[in-house]
């Protein structure tokens, strides 16, 4: 498949089989997300893998829109170690996270990006995840075999493209 057929084919999955996820196919993520761009080269990113299903369900309970942590086999939790951040921390651990999701479809796998960082939930996932003061908590990332195929929509290309200047469009290319 090439890589905009990727872009476009890949959902939010938040119904999951019960099937375990091979550590290849984590791995292969994590390398993913590694090799996501940064704002001169600070790599602010780590990754915990969380499998065990009773912490799954604790991390579930606590964040209101993350019911779905408890039911995806494995939930990577995507950290941003501040001591190595730039201004531009979000946007790198944006890069690694989208990179670490466009490899999980590409294997098949369905994921859900579930924001945490300056949610009342923050502080919670650092208490169970044993997380120090110098990382924010920005993301929960179910992994799992989607068990649904949900629809998704798109604005128009003329919606969205300005060229040029604002509110200004492209006749033809």
């Amino acid at each position: 498949m090439d890589f905009l057929e990727l872009a476009k084919s890949r959902r939010s999955i938040r119904s999951y089989k019960p099937t375990p996820v091979e550590g290849k196919k984590i791995l292969y993520c994590l390398e993913a997300a590694r090799w996501a761009p940064s704002s001169m080269n600070s790599q602010p990113w780590e990754f915990i893998v969380v499998t065990d299903l009773e912490l799954r369900r604790k991390l579930a309970e606590v964040h209101r829109w993350g019911r779905h942590m408890a039911e995806a086999a494995v939930v990577i939790i995507a950290l941003a170690n501040m001591d190595r951040a730039t201004g531009y921390w979000q946007q790198d651990m944006g890069a690694a996270i989208q990179n670490l999701l466009l490899a999980a479809h590409a294997q098949g796998l369905g994921t859900c990006w579930i924001g945490v960082s300056e949610s009342p939930f923050e502080e919670k996932f650092k208490e169970l995840l044993r997380v120090p003061d110098k990382y924010r908590v920005v993301a929960a990332i179910t992994l799992g075999y989607p068990a649904e195929s949900p629809s998704k929509t798109r604005r128009s290309l003329e919606e969205i493209a300005h060229w040029e200047r604002f509110g200004e469009k492209k006749a033809s290319l």
